[in-house]
Formats: structure tokens, sequence, C-alpha cells
């Protein structure tokens, strides 16, 4: 069902990996196909798997770093615990589907199963508690399953570099099925250029607006579709104006019933309402007519950003 298509000591090779993984589907690209993953958003993915945009560099991220570095003491950990024994494997690409792939942490020795390693800060616990496993984390596992056949994926993860937890993910085909065709579809998209659906996500916001930079200062006429956008735009912003003033109305009968009181109880609910120092800034405008030279040093030009105003 799968073949090993680079090695355990290839992969050392940091570029030839890199471009391995550009070259097709991974488990980390699985979550963001489907949209469940936080940080990438698809638009972003299609950019840089067709070449249009440059994966982020990640080479100094201190994440990234601990992960790998930690990796071998996670697998170690989940053995002690369990009494199973893994090894690793390398890089494997489905039959049918050469593109989509799988760069395992390690295979577990006598079962038809593998261990995915993770790190995570403190503030993440909750994510893990009880049988939860974050969703991204989880399509991920599902996607070495589809590529390796196997019929169970653990996770092991080091939270706050002090707690140990490892669960155990079972193969879900159905939602495999799902997964397969999604990752087809993007993959089709990939190959002919047709760009993606995009979404809500900064990242995809990001993406549209590294992708296209401007400067066609001639007028668009833009399609009929565009009207029913741009109607359902104004027609959110109304109603988040309403949301807002309403909010602020509530948080007024809040203070007057306050008053003076900078500490309240209502029920299980704590209430504050304190006075903070205020904030220190620097006038611009005077520094800049008393002592342009000064300003001129120092001041800062921010990055040129587009603006999408509707009049």
């Amino acid at each position: 069902m799968a073949k090993l298509i680079m090695t355990v000591a290839e992969m050392a090779d940091e570029k030839k990996w890199l471009d391995a993984r550009r070259e097709g589907i991974g488990g980390s690209d699985a979550s963001i196909i489907v949209g469940l993953n936080r940080w990438k958003s698809p638009f972003q993915l299609w950019l840089e798997k067709t070449g249009k945009a440059e994966p982020e560099d990640l080479s100094d991220n201190e994440y990234v770093y601990w992960g790998k570095v930690l990796e071998e003491a996670v697998a170690n950990r989940f053995c002690e615990l369990t009494g199973k024994k893994v090894q690793r494997r390398g890089l494997l690409q489905m039959d049918d589907y050469p593109y989509i792939r799988a760069s395992v942490d390690r295979m577990v020795v006598g079962e038809n199963a593998g261990l995915e390693c993770k790190t995570c800060n403190g503030f993440a616990a909750k994510e893990w508690e009880d049988d939860e496993v974050p969703a991204a984390y989880y399509v991920q596992c599902q996607h070495y399953m589809m590529v390796t056949g196997c019929e169970r994926w653990y996770i092991a993860v080091l939270i706050g570099g002090n707690h140990f937890v490892w669960k155990e993910i079972p193969r879900n085909d159905n939602e495999i099925d799902l997964l397969l065709q999604a990752e087809i579809d993007f993959w089709h998209k990939v190959e002919s250029g047709i760009m993606p659906e995009v979404d809500g996500s900064e990242s995809c916001k990001d993406a549209l607006t590294a992708e296209f930079r401007g400067g066609n200062a001639e007028p668009l006429t833009l399609p009929d579709a565009a009207i029913v956008i741009i109607e359902r735009i104004r027609a959110l912003d109304d109603a988040k104006k309403n949301t807002e003033e309403d909010l602020e109305h509530h948080k007024n009968q809040l203070r007057r019933l306050m008053g003076d009181y900078e500490l309240g109880y209502a029920g299980d609910y704590k209430v504050t309402w304190k006075t903070q120092a205020g904030r220190t800034t620097v006038d611009n405008k005077a520094l800049k007519a008393k002592e342009p030279a000064i300003y001129a040093k120092y001041v800062k030009q921010g990055k040129p950003t587009r603006v999408l105003r509707i009049s």
C-alpha cells in the first residue's frame, strides 16, 4: 500500500527532505487541507505547493527546534511506559497516489501501528485532557494510517516539559475516505493551477496580500457575484456595530451598579472596575517640530499594506 522513497539517513539532508515534502501532501498538511489547522489556510498551502510562495522558514523557531530535539526522548518514554518497541521508517508514499506521503516519527515493532511524538507548552494542557487530542494532530494520525494501512496510531506528548501523556487513536475508515478525497481534490488544484476557496483566516488574508501586491490602477468591472459579497460584508459590519453598541450598553449598566466600588460579586461571578495607570506615549508631532533630527533618526516606517475599502 505504501513504499519507502527516502530512508532515515537520506532524510538527514534537510533540503532533500523539504523538497520531497513540497512535491506531495504530508501528514502536517492534512489538517490544513480540511480546514482544521489554526496556523495555516488551504490557500497559503496551495501557494507553497505550487511554488508561488516560499514556506515559512522555521529553522530558528524554538518550538520546532525543541520538538526535534525531544522527539527521541518522547519516543523513549513511550516505550518505557508501554513496554513497546519502536523504530524509525523514513518517508513513505501511497502506491495509488504517489503525491500522498508520510514522514512518520516511529513505527511500532510487532504491531500494525505507528507513533507520533509531540511537545507542547503548558498552556495547551487542556487540549489533551481525558480522551482529547487536538483536531490537527488527530487528522495527521488518520493521514498516516491512510498511507501505511495501519489499524491504529499512538500519539505521545510532553506537555510543559514535565507532564507526559500518550493515547491510542483507532483507524476510522469513514474519515479516511473523506480525507483521501479532500487530498485528491486539493492536489488536482495544485497540478492544474486552480486556486482553492478562500476562508476567513488571518493566514488566508496574509497569503492573498502576498500573492496580489497591487499596482494596476485601471478600474476593474467585478462580476455580479461581487455585489452579493459586498452586501454581505455591509450587513455583517452593521451587525457588528449593533452588537458592540449593545455590549457597551450592558457594560454601562454594570458600571452604574458598581458606582465607586472596585470589586463586586454577583452569584458565582466576580466583577472588578479599577483605575489603571495611563499609557505613556510620545507626542510625535511636537517632537518632529522641535527636534526634527532626533525624530528622523528614530522614526520607523511600517510595511506598506493593501487596504480593502467599500464605498
